[in-house]
């Protein structure tokens, strides 16, 4: 069978290397993203064009959100996989009394409560796939335990906030055996990472398009990284 995958934020980086490899193991792909034009979604609609259908989608925007998946729902019955990627860092660091607000609150309606909005979209395209899965691109940054750093305000928040949301989902979902994967990529050379990141986008995703893979019902509600490690919370 053809695996169905949803992918949010495809335009460049991890979601669009996630779309590469699927497309590449046969998947029809449904790409989520602002900019559906760039150019390496082009490319991949050149090369693989009765896979990937690309759909114009702001995550923070509910009725754009409601319209793509309305227009999944029309093109197939179910969906195998929602990968949701799109995701923003915001400000880097701050000190103390110096956070900016107007940050924090975009950065937590782009990084926690549009995967919500995504999610609720996307159940009942999962409930009629085959032995689906909700994986739902995380930090290692949005770890309670593993905070010894600090700074990054909005994006640590936020990313905690996130691990909440795939939590609930995960309890949720629990009866319909819809496994929910909060997954960390681990420190990638993209725009969000930087040129010093050691991993590639490509062993990124090969490990963890892997550990997507492995996920089963009985695992729902965990937090690992690329490798399949668990992540403490």
């Amino acid at each position: 069978m053809v695996q169905r995958i949803a992918i949010t934020g495809t335009s460049r980086g991890l979601g669009l290397e996630f779309c590469r490899q699927y497309l590449e193991r046969g998947a029809r792909v449904f790409a989520l993203s602002r900019d559906v034009e760039g150019g390496g979604l082009s490319d991949l609609a050149r090369a693989f064009p009765e896979q990937l259908h690309r759909l114009p989608c702001d995550v923070t925007d509910a009725r754009a959100v409601q319209s793509a998946f309305a227009e999944i729902r029309g093109l197939v019955p179910g969906l195998e996989l929602l990968l949701h990627n799109a995701g923003v860092a915001g400000a880097t660091s701050a000190e103390l009394g110096g956070v900016d607000y107007d940050d924090l609150r975009r950065v937590l309606e782009v990084n926690a409560v549009a995967p919500l909005r995504v999610v609720e979209c996307a159940v009942p395209l999962l409930r009629r796939g085959a032995q689906p899965r909700a994986v739902l691109m995380t930090s290692r940054m949005g770890s309670l335990a593993d905070n010894e750093s600090g700074g990054w305000w909005a994006y640590r928040i936020s990313k905690a906030a996130l691990n909440m949301v795939g939590k609930n989902a995960a309890l949720a979902l629990r009866r319909d055996r819809i496994p929910v994967m909060l997954l960390h990529p681990g420190w990638v050379r993209t725009d969000m990472g930087g040129p010093g990141a050691p991993l590639s986008v490509e062993e990124s995703v090969r490990g963890m398009v892997r550990v997507i893979e492995d996920l089963q019902p009985d695992a729902t509600g965990c937090f690992r990284d690329y490798t399949g490690a668990d992540v403490p919370w």
